[in-house]
């Protein structure tokens, strides 16, 4: 059977011109002046903050968001996948608790550390608190490495919500529009934001919804210096006390998927207390442990065996 090609032409020519005339716009708006591409950012961002819940949204406090996080090798294929609270006290708290069985590479989420083993109770915990952080799990409650907190000030520092609660006032912000691109399928506009530090961060919009769908920046391995390509992807939005949240959130760095979350619920300014996010609060978490004793017990008998 000889197929008609002429309607085969027309759809490729339609395909043709609808990839390549976002790329033609966003050519056209790098000739912009530094003050309009100045402006169209903030204008872009404004319309962003409104569409995610305007004032509301710039007014969440808190928020706690349950759900699974898949975590990914080097390769791509999937390592891990465990249950996931995600507790946040803006702009730099963080008690993040992975509930599940065994021992488990918790690397890639706020600044992790590897080999970690569940508790009786089947919970890892890590927790932040500006520039101090612990870990909990069947070992005990110890302080988070150094490099894992300055993984985590470097995450909240690129963190998409605090930029736009945050960091739009900052006087040392440079805004720069991308113009308009296809962005996962979806007619898009990237803004360009480079920040005190030097740090420069790319956010696009959907046109449609004005929300955010994929943020780039680009990062330094702090042990190799060598440079890489992180994205975190938005999608699945959903309205949680007027406040549009992405339930799933994908990171890749350098193209390859490194986790994903997939959050079944969220509440927001529910008034967290500040004594959640302490070191005393797994201090008293691991004084009711069922592996306190054991852990006591393996310390004692390595003690004597080395004396």
């Amino acid at each position: 059977m000889r197929m008609n090609a002429r309607p085969v032409f027309a759809v490729a020519l339609l395909a043709a011109c609808f990839s390549h005339a976002p790329r033609a716009a966003a050519r056209e708006d790098q000739f912009l002046m530094p003050e309009q591409s100045a402006a169209k950012a903030k204008q872009v961002l404004a319309q962003a903050i409104e569409a995610l819940g305007g004032s509301a949204y710039l007014n969440v406090r808190d928020a706690t968001c349950t759900g699974h996080i898949s975590q990914f090798d080097t390769q791509g294929e999937l390592s891990e996948y465990v249950e996931l609270n995600d507790i946040r006290q803006f702009p730099d708290k963080a008690r993040i608790e992975y509930i599940g069985k065994g021992r488990h590479t918790i690397l890639q989420y706020l600044g992790g550390i590897d080999g970690l083993e569940f508790s009786h109770g089947g919970i890892i915990i890590s927790l932040f608190n500006g520039d101090r952080g612990w870990t909990y799990d069947r070992s005990g409650v110890s302080e988070l490495p150094a490099e894992s907190i300055s993984e985590f000030q470097e995450e909240m520092k690129r963190n998409t919500d605090n930029l736009l609660r945050y960091h739009l006032k900052d006087p040392n912000m440079v805004f720069r529009y991308g113009g308009t691109d296809v962005v996962d399928l979806k007619q898009a506009e990237w803004v360009e934001l480079v920040d005190s530090e030097d740090r420069t961060i790319r956010i696009a919009f959907e046109l449609a919804t004005h929300l955010p769908i994929r943020k780039t920046v680009e990062i330094r391995d702090p042990k190799t210096r060598r440079k890489s390509q992180e994205v975190d992807v938005y999608s699945n939005y959903h309205p949680v006390g007027g406040i549009q949240t992405p339930l799933q959130v994908t990171r890749e760095r350098n193209s390859i998927k490194v986790s994903q979350v997939f959050f079944e619920k969220c509440d927001l300014n529910t008034n967290l207390p500040d004594a959640l996010f302490t070191r005393e609060s797994l201090d008293q978490r691991w004084a009711q442990s069922p592996d306190k004793n054991k852990y006591k017990d393996k310390k004692d008998k390595g003690d004597r065996d080395r004396n």
